[in-house]
């Protein structure tokens, strides 16, 4: 019953991509990268620009999180799926409460597709939309990829194997270039699941063979000796961790390899990644939804449509095109699908593919 792609969809090599930034803005904007956070980008994949927002233009996110925690518990609470809400316990603590008595909670906001005003203010944030315009031209979109992650301690549901953006992405994405920031609501370590990067891993222009899903998850993983034999990396040399403090940000492609460390701490691991590119390319998720134009020179006085973007959700037409009609009916699934799943090889079955299997 396994599924995987033909090898020559996913390893036609397009290094220009990736190495090639678009025509540089004429004009200096605010937060843009420096010449040589650019240059650093570009040799290695990704750059981490250290105290790139203050704690107080990232409080509003952090509220809108608790927002969608309160949102979540009460819809929960009021179904008689949790007898307590934990309304008292702070935004690091919470959801692990939570997780205690609904076990999967933490992929039902996962699953989240609502943008409250602190997500949307951060996605188009002028700074970021700066650096994209380096990184992705005068004409920005943002992905309909992007993630919110409650990364509870000792959670394996939570845990993002060594993985490139490309391999989650419909094959007519490829040779198109989708920057990404990975931005935490904390400091982040080692011990409390910082990301790790992999130098030089976006060079060549290929993606890596993945396989399909790791442990009790839905992510697909690396396959083992594919950052050393097809992307020409050294796991010895070139894997950087990324332990950064609140206000940093991390910016990276869609062919850089990357993975998240296992939680070992006390308290939630909040980070949010967003994505962007330019709208003339072929867009959206699997054409199941549209890009969402943010920024763009022909049109400066271009309005961002939320509304018509949110109504779409893009985790439920992902379970609909893979045959789980019930998953996506029921608000409180806890299981993900996605097409994906039918790109690469299934070696590992658990609750996330037996939800597909089992509809088909």
């Amino acid at each position: 019953m396994a599924s995987k792609t033909e090898d020559g969809d996913m390893m036609s090599p397009c290094p220009e991509t990736y190495l090639t930034p678009p025509p540089q803005p004429n004009v200096k904007k605010h937060g843009q990268l420096t010449d040589e956070q650019l240059k650093l980008f570009y040799d290695e994949g990704f750059v981490v620009v250290r105290d790139f927002f203050t704690p107080e233009e990232l409080q509003p996110v952090r509220d809108a999180i608790a927002y969608l925690m309160d949102d979540l518990a009460d819809r929960m609470f009021q179904a008689g799926l949790i007898k307590d809400k934990h309304e008292n316990a702070n935004l690091f603590e919470r959801l692990i409460l939570l997780e205690k008595e609904y076990p999967g909670i933490s992929v039902i906001l996962h699953k989240t597709p609502k943008l409250p005003q602190g997500f949307r203010n951060l996605w188009a944030h002028d700074r970021l939309l700066n650096v994209m315009e380096q990184l992705v031209g005068p004409e920005i979109a943002g992905h309909p990829n992007w993630n919110l992650r409650p990364k509870t301690p000792q959670n394996q549901q939570m845990d993002v194997p060594w993985h490139q953006d490309n391999a989650y992405f419909a094959p007519e994405l490829l040779g198109t270039f989708v920057g990404t920031a990975w931005i935490p609501f904390l400091d982040v370590n080692a011990g409390n699941g910082c990301m790790q990067m992999v130098k030089y891993g976006h060079r060549k222009g290929v993606t890596a063979k993945h396989v399909c899903c790791m442990g009790g998850t839905w992510y697909v993983e690396m396959a083992e000796g594919e950052l050393k034999n097809t992307l020409g990396c050294d796991p010895d040399k070139d894997v950087v961790t990324c332990e950064i403090n609140y206000g940093s940000v991390i910016f990276f492609n869609n062919a850089t390899p990357h993975r998240s460390l296992p939680n070992i701490s006390r308290e939630v691991r909040w980070s949010l990644d967003l994505r962007w590119m330019d709208p003339a390319k072929p867009v959206g998720i699997w054409g199941l939804k549209d890009c969402l134009p943010m920024r763009s020179a022909k049109n400066p006085g271009l309005k961002i449509d939320w509304e018509t973007f949110e109504a779409v959700d893009r985790n439920k037409q992902q379970q609909r095109s893979m045959e789980n009609e019930a998953g996506a009916e029921n608000d409180f699934d806890t299981t993900i699908q996605g097409p994906w799943m039918k790109r690469w090889e299934i070696v590992n079955h658990n609750k996330h593919t037996e939800a597909f299997y089992s509809a088909k």
